[in-house]
């Protein structure tokens, strides 16, 4: 096998995980917090604050992940 397919094949692997783990923690993020609005209207605001913060340090997870296989690409 030549070095460049094994490069892409590894980076491929690297972004479908790095993709996963934050897809998932995302969704429950959104669920807990839709859940919490739902018993408590009156914080929705406060929450939805949190809620998006906290997806974006999920979403930052996944573009390291992005990064990595960058990196796999084209430096290594």
């Amino acid at each position: 096998m030549d070095i460049a397919v094994i490069k892409i094949i590894v980076a491929g692997i690297t972004t479908a995980i790095a993709g996963i783990g934050p897809a998932l923690a995302e969704g429950m993020v959104a669920s807990k917090a839709m859940e919490a609005m739902g018993r408590n209207p009156e914080a929705a605001d406060k929450l939805f604050s949190y809620m998006i913060v906290a997806q974006a340090v999920c979403e930052s997870t996944a573009i390291y992940g992005l990064v990595v296989s960058f990196i796999i690409l084209f430096a290594v």
